[in-house]
């Protein structure tokens, strides 16, 4: 059987060196060329460029006007930022400005151009504009200096704002909060939190007082990297004043909803509400971010009733849920199999004028096939588009699964076929939920077709891949198949996990090839894996089964060793084959070990056990007593 490998081609687009380049002088820290041309004979621009020339022209006399206009054009018009300053218009207002009589403008006209580009995340332009400004003889203030180290540090090169942030020191510039907060916030960005928060106990030395963004920034980079517990600390520094800063900076609603949303994420729910009544208590209002990060840390702790008073409560405050809250409470619900319920929910997001998205109809149509309702699920999918939603690879892959478990693979791979008519590429996850189907319903040849499919259209089989194949070729009698294939795989030196050691250890007890699944399973600690319960549960039933209850046995107590807790079928198995051989002490043993380990045998055990000890003629005392409230399983 032929099985290729892993298709692992990297694809480069081909960039000219030329274009990344920019000769900066050698004074200023080398960065590259702006990805946008400013090239003159560029016709889409031409019109454009001549339009506003005659604008500036009409409209710009002195610096009032000049200022008037560049705050107009940097202020978002609420329609997409359409009215927002390109870099093209950019360089042509530079021109202007820089050829203004009878004299430029000063540097903070042009502050208000790079802050304007800056804010677009037009860093590179604002670099080059910077570079030709330094030419003209126009002398950089702090707040120029300031922008160029936020351009730098959002653009990944914190190394050059601290260059910058040299130079403010060496012109005698006294950085400020703004300055501190922008290479506070890049160290954040590249995790080297230890950094920000030594940068940020320095700030007195320059005469700097942090400000509630500086503080902000600082907690959330602590939050993002899972120092929750220390970000929390420096929260309540701040109302309290820090000892080492020596100022009061009270928090604000973003600084709120930072540590809130980090405690959530780290499990602190209790914590979180303490902080959200306290900020009530301050008489800051929580908004629709705080709620989110809330209901979303009640719904993972599983507090499903708290969670729902607080989204009521939103509403009752006026605060208008987002499509984010809704999702959050929506998976929840979905989770729990409260379809109908689930279902009112996205009725009551049309009614608040809140658009679902992909997320929101991805998970309710996840919730209907998990729950057996692939007909609502349909229904679903198909009113997408109709609400502005377009259908991508999740919603696909959803209902594709929903037929697959539905055994309805025929519809599944009808779906799939659409999906790449349409142009929506298949993944991973597409492919190994239709194999899983195929599988199935026995039909192996055309899943091995489908992977030959799935290499020529580039998409890499994964650890899941290969465990379906193992898996399914195992379970439709293709053993000495599913062996080659194993053995291809660790050549090619796939990464295999005990997933497919299971797959395959349970094909060969099942097909009769005891021997060399155990030789399979001791192998395991040379492939630095380690046997799980069902790795176990898979070797002592087939030892059971074929009477080898002393290697059975065995088998178990290298459970204990290996700090692997046996379930209640591992009990059971054993238990059934000590019966069968009139074994008495070792299901009395079985048994006492069942109650350490918290374990419930059921109503059928101890049918059977008593039976054993009457025929036995052995006291009923010596079995242990369990609890009735115990739960059964483990």
């Amino acid at each position: 059987m032929a099985f290729a490998s892993s298709n692992r081609s990297f694809y480069f687009t081909s960039i000219s060196i030329s274009a990344l380049r920019c000769n900066f002088s050698s004074s200023f820290p080398h960065t590259r060329k702006p990805t946008t041309s400013f090239s003159k004979n560029e016709p889409s621009c031409l019109t454009t460029t001549a339009k506003l020339k005659v604008s500036l022209r009409l409209t710009v006399k002195d610096r009032a006007s000049l200022e008037k206009f560049l705050r107009k054009r940097c202020k978002p018009s609420g329609q997409g930022d359409i009215n927002l300053i390109t870099p093209n218009e950019a360089l042509c207002i530079f021109d202007y400005m820089l050829h203004m009589h009878p004299s430029p403008p000063p540097v903070t006209s042009f502050n208000i151009l790079f802050g304007c580009l800056a804010k677009t995340t037009h860093y590179d332009t604002v670099l080059l504009l910077f570079k030709r400004l330094n030419s003209t003889g126009l002398f950089p203030n702090l707040c120029t200096y300031s922008i160029l180290i936020n351009c730098f540090c959002k653009m990944g090169q914190v190394s050059l704002g601290f260059v910058i942030f040299g130079r403010i020191l060496r012109s005698c510039f006294t950085p400020d909060a703004v300055t501190f907060t922008s290479l506070i916030k890049g160290l954040c960005a590249k995790s080297r939190i230890m950094e920000a928060a030594a940068l940020f106990t320095k700030l007195k030395a320059f005469g700097c007082e942090p400000n509630v963004i500086t503080y902000s920034t600082l907690i959330n980079g602590l939050c993002r990297t899972g120092h929750t517990i220390v970000a929390l600390n420096l929260f309540e520094e701040m109302a309290n004043g820090n000892r080492e800063i020596g100022v009061v900076c009270k928090p604000n609603t973003v600084t709120y909803n930072t540590i809130i949303n980090g405690l959530c994420k780290e499990g602190f729910v209790d914590k979180a509400e303490a902080l959200f009544l306290q900020m009530k208590d301050e008489n800051i209002n929580p908004d629709v971010v705080t709620y989110n990060s809330l209901i979303h840390g009640l719904c993972h702790a599983n507090d499903w009733n708290e969670a729902k008073r607080l989204f009521i409560e939103m509403m009752d405050q006026g605060v208008q849920p987002s499509v984010v809250t809704f999702n959050v409470i929506m998976d929840e619900l979905c989770k729990n199999g409260k379809m109908d319920e689930a279902s009112r929910l996205l009725d009551l997001m049309v009614q608040r004028d809140v658009r679902p998205n992909a997320f929101t109809y991805s998970t309710l149509m996840d919730g209907f096939c998990l729950t057996g309702k692939i007909n609502r699920a349909e229904e679903l999918f198909g009113s997408m588009e109709s609400m502005g939603c377009k259908h991508d690879d999740v919603s696909y892959n959803i209902l594709i699964n929903g037929y697959c478990k539905n055994k309805e693979v025929e519809e599944a791979l009808s779906l799939y076929r659409e999906m790449v008519s349409k142009g929506i590429k298949p993944t991973v996850v597409t492919y190994n939920t239709l194999f899983l189907g195929l599988f199935e319903i026995h039909q192996v040849e055309h899943a091995l077709k489908l992977f030959e499919e799935m290499q020529r259209n580039g998409v890499a089989a994964d650890t899941s891949t290969y465990n379906t194949f193992i898996d399914g070729l195992c379970k439709n009698g293709y053993i000495v198949e599913a062996v080659e294939l194993f053995r291809t795989l660790r050549i090619l030196k796939c990464e295999l996990d005990i997933q497919a050691y299971n797959c395959l250890i349970d094909g060969l007890c099942k097909s009769g090839r005891l021997e060399i699944a155990l030789e399979l399973f001791r192998s395991l600690p040379r492939r630095v894996l380690v046997a799980d319960v069902v790795t176990y549960n898979i070797m002592i039933h087939r030892l059971c089964n074929e009477g080898q209850m002393d290697k059975a046995h065995d088998l178990f107590l290298d459970m204990e060793e290996n700090a692997v807790a046996p379930n209640v079928f591992i009990f059971v198995t054993l238990i059934h084959g000590f019966v069968r051989i009139n074994k008495p002490s070792k299901v009395i043993e079985l048994l006492h070990k069942m109650k350490e380990k918290k374990v419930m045998p059921d109503a059928s055990i101890v049918s059977m056990v008593v039976d054993l000890l009457v025929k036995n003629e052995i006291s009923l005392n010596s079995l242990p007593s369990f609890p009735v409230h115990e739960r059964r399983g483990s």
